[in-house]
Parts: structure tokens; sequence; C-alpha cells
């Protein structure tokens, strides 16, 4: 049964995976993986090489790279009912467990999209399920394969190290300590330390900019939450339904005498809420550790629903799930036409806690960001094919953000343009390209932020999308002649590590200088 479920998972997002389009973090992702690399600004390298990976054997459907994500979702919903297994659940509170994980929103929404957060939550249960293990069985050497999974995680997401704090938390705790204070355990974090060291290796060689990159979302991308507000975020983003659920294997796990042994676990639970929760983290941020705690409570409504005259529970728990699962599953999963949405979220009893200032259009911005991206490459391909062909040798395209250079990286292949550039995120550091500079397309930057910086600048196009975020809406082409600094002055000013606005966009008037050098 518990394979059935991890399967019938799988195969829902194999179903859904070609609606919509490229998600703007994907394209984002491929061009990360025609640079592989041990880091990037603002990621580690592991969602980088899945791409890779992804490509190299599958192809470049929305399918193809979708799959390994689909895949990590299957087994996470397995690694549920194995927990369940390991805590002393039975057949019943593996079923529970499996299916609460399956409609949770946010395992919905990470599962049908090629993103690093698809793979966390099973970087984190694997880790759990080594440590029940562990003290089942009396064994610290298992420390030695939790720091090797640690470690791989570590190199997918940096979160994975509050993970392993809040871990090692839990069993300061509790008896458990004794498990601890090992040689084995040294060893394990050793292995972690040596998985994980290219990528720190990486960060020193380049100044550390992914502090540098936190520090700006701080002060112009995170919007603070309060504590409660970050308590309703939680309960959304694992569907309200959930709740009793994972709140009774909270409670199963700290204080139930059988749950005695898993001690541990209730506090590696409780530490990353109040810790999440003090930093006005992300909502989604504490997403990973979920599973956990529904294959507790899971396992507690088996007990419960034992006794006589409660055993409607079990039928009545798992129709609620599913069909709860199936009216909230519009709002991450691609069912329905995309100007449905609207209406749709017009009726839903509640209003999403948003942890960024960024302004929301009219539908989820999961599906907004994958829409308008074809257009706009076909647009860029028009725009460029009618410059004089001694100018197209030499042009370059500039995009706005990640999303506009990767969509032209990716999809403008196909009509024979060149590589984008663009100064956000890791795209600053892939540098300003081949060209001069004399002949710039600008994707997606207005007029106004140009003109201080070139002698001619000339809109040639403008890309509409109804339903993409209010930055994206109305896109312009233009095109730019003249940079009247040098680009290796220039440069530097378009650099955007999440930030407010780039330097560029500040100048309102730039000295004319002689014509733009090329890169030295």
């Amino acid at each position: 049964m518990l394979g059935s479920i991890a399967l019938a998972k799988l195969a829902l997002h194999v179903v859904l995976s070609g609606r919509y389009g490229y998600w703007i973090d994907e394209l984002y992702f491929l061009a990360c993986g025609d640079h592989l690399a041990w880091g990037y600004v603002d990621l580690p390298p592991f969602v980088a090489v899945v791409a890779k990976a992804s490509r190299l054997l599958l192809g470049d459907s929305l399918l193809a790279i979708r799959l390994l994500s689909a895949v990590s979702g299957a087994l996470l919903v397995f690694f549920a009912g194995r927990i369940v297994r390991e805590l002393g659940g039975g057949r019943f509170a593996q079923v529970a467990a499996a299916v609460a994980v399956f409609v949770a929103p946010v395992y919905l929404a990470f599962h049908g999209l090629l993103t690093m957060n698809a793979f966390e939550p099973l970087f984190w249960m694997t880790c759990t399920w080594i440590s029940i293990r562990m003290v089942r069985r009396e064994d610290p050497r298992l420390w030695l394969p939790l720091g090797l999974v640690a470690g791989v995680g570590f190199l997918n997401k940096y979160s994975m190290a509050f993970f392993a704090i809040a871990l090692s938390v839990g069993f300061l705790l509790t008896e458990q300590r004794r498990l601890l204070f090992t040689r084995w355990m040294v060893g394990g974090a050793l292995l972690a330390l040596l998985v994980a060291l290219p990528n720190l290796l990486w960060q020193i060689e380049h100044g550390w900019p992914t502090p540098e990159l936190l520090r700006n979302a701080k002060l112009y991308q995170h919007q603070p939450v309060t504590p409660l507000e970050f308590v309703s975020g939680q309960i959304q983003i694992v569907h309200p339904l959930t709740f009793p659920l994972w709140l009774a294997g909270t409670v199963f796990l700290l204080r139930h005498p059988s749950a005695k042994p898993f001690r541990f676990l209730g506090w590696t639970f409780l530490v990353l809420f109040v810790s999440f929760m003090a930093m006005q983290a992300k909502t989604y941020y504490l997403a990973p550790i979920y599973a956990l705690p529904m294959a507790a409570g899971a396992v507690a409504l088996e007990r419960l629903s034992a006794r006589p005259r409660l055993g409607w529970l079990r039928p009545a728990t798992l129709v609620t799930l599913l069909v709860g699962g199936a009216l909230l599953a519009p709002y991450v999963l691609p069912v329905l036409p995309i100007s449905m949405l609207p209406k749709y979220l017009a009726v839903l009893p509640m209003k999403e806690v948003r942890p960024e200032t960024r302004r929301m259009g009219e539908v989820p911005q999961i599906f907004a960001d994958e829409l308008g991206w074809e257009s706009l490459v076909s647009e860029v391909a028009r725009v460029y094919e009618s410059l004089p062909a001694e100018e197209r040798s030499h042009a370059t395209i500039w995009g706005a953000a990640y999303g506009e250079a990767g969509a032209i990286d990716f999809l403008g292949r196909r009509y024979g343009l060149p590589g984008a550039v663009s100064g956000f995120q890791n795209y600053y550091l892939w540098g300003p390209g081949d060209g001069s500079w004399e002949v710039v397309i600008g994707v997606n930057i207005p007029e106004e932020f140009l003109k201080p910086w070139f002698d001619h600048v000339e809109t040639r196009a403008t890309v509409e999308c109804d339903y993409c975020m209010p930055d994206r809406t109305t896109m312009p082409i233009t095109v730019c002649r003249g940079l009247r600094v040098p680009i290796r002055e220039f440069w530097p000013k378009v650099k955007c590590w999440t930030c407010d606005r780039p330097d560029f966009v500040r100048a309102t008037r730039v000295p004319s200088a002689s014509s733009a050098d090329a890169v030295p």
C-alpha cells in the first residue's frame, strides 16, 4: 500500500509536468548546469548537477528536467511510512502518514518543479530515519552514513546545517546523548565536512558571496512575519487538515512514554520551529521537517483509533485528507486553465502569508513565474534578426534578471540566439560575455534606466503577459548603441545579488566617454 501511494504521487507529477511552462528558477538552474562549479552565489551545486544530468540522460522537456524531483517526492512518501514503522506504527499509521505527506501543498509544489527544495525534505528525512535506527540498535556507527547524507544535503541547500544542529541539540537534551559522545559521531561530522569542503573552498575563493546575498535578501526582499503569522503560515503550507496530525505527533514525541527513546526527535522539531520563528524565516524554510511529526502523529492516531468505538477515525481521517488535498491542489498544481485561477483564489477561505515584499499578480507566484518565456524569447529573436548582419555578429543580449537571461540561454538556442548576460545572481560572475557592448539588446530593462549609459536607446518591442508577476506583465525589448563608459567600468554597476536595484539604475546622467572597450 505504501508503495502504491508513492507511485501515485510520482504519476501525478509526471502527468502534470507539461502544463504551463518552464519555471523561472528552473531556467536559472539549467544555466548553472551549463556552468558547473562547486558553488554559486545563491545556491550550492547539487541542483545544477541534477539539471545537467537530467538533460544529458533524458532531454530538455519539462518532464525530463522535473522527473527527479517527482521521484524525490515519491521517496519522501515512502520514507514517511518507513519512519512510522521505526516508531512502532502499523499499516494504518503508515498509510495515514503517506497520505498526509502526499496532500501537503508545499510538497505538491516542490515536487512538481526542478528545485533544491524538492530534494531537501528527502535529505532531512533520510537523516531522521538513520538516527532512529541508530537509537533502536544502539549502533553509533550509523553516524557515518548520517554524516554522508548530511554532507550531500548541504551541497543541495545550506539549511541542512540548521537541521544538523537541531538534531544534535535533540540528542543533547535526552538520554540518547550517550550516542553523541563517541568517535563515530566525530567521524560522521568529519565526513560531512569533507563532502561539503569543496563548496566552502569555493565560497572562500569568491569572497563569501552567499552571506552578502543573504544580507541583501533580509534588507530588500524578506517581509518580516510575526510569530502568529509564522504559525499560520506553517498550517497553510502543509494543509490545515494535517495540523491536528503533526501537532499530535509533536506531543507524542515529547510526552508519550513509548516514544521516550525518540524524544530527541521531538526536541529537534521544536528547536527548528522556534528558531525559524525567531529568525522570521520564510514560512517554507521549515517544510522539510514535517514528514517527521506527521509520521509520529499517525502512530498516535492509530493507537487512539484502536480504542472501542473510535475505529471510525481511520476512514474519516483518510477521506478528509484526500478530499481536502484535492480542494487545495489547484493552488500548487497546474490542474486548472490559468484563466480560471483568479476565480479559484477568490473563493479560497484563507489568505497566503507572504514572506516576501515582491508584489503579487492575479495567480500564485509559482504559476506566474512559469508564463511568458516562450513569447519573450521569440520576440527577442525577431529583434535580433532585424539588426544588420555586421551588428548581429557582435551584439550582446542583456537580461534584467536570471529569468530573462536563462530563458534566452535555454529557449533561444532554437532561434540561433547568442548566450545572454546579466548582473543578477551568478550571472554576474559569468561576466559580460565576449561582445564589445557596442550593440546591446536589453530584455525587460526600461528605457529610462538605459538612456544615461548609451548614446542611442530604442524600444523595439514590448511583450505582454497578463498573468505574469507584476514586474513582467509588460517586458520591453530595447536596442542600445554606444556604451558611454568602458565595459570593465560598467559591468560592476550591473551587479545585483538580491539587491534593491543595481547601481546603473541609480544613475541620472553619465558623462560621455570614448567608445566602450572590450573586456581585457
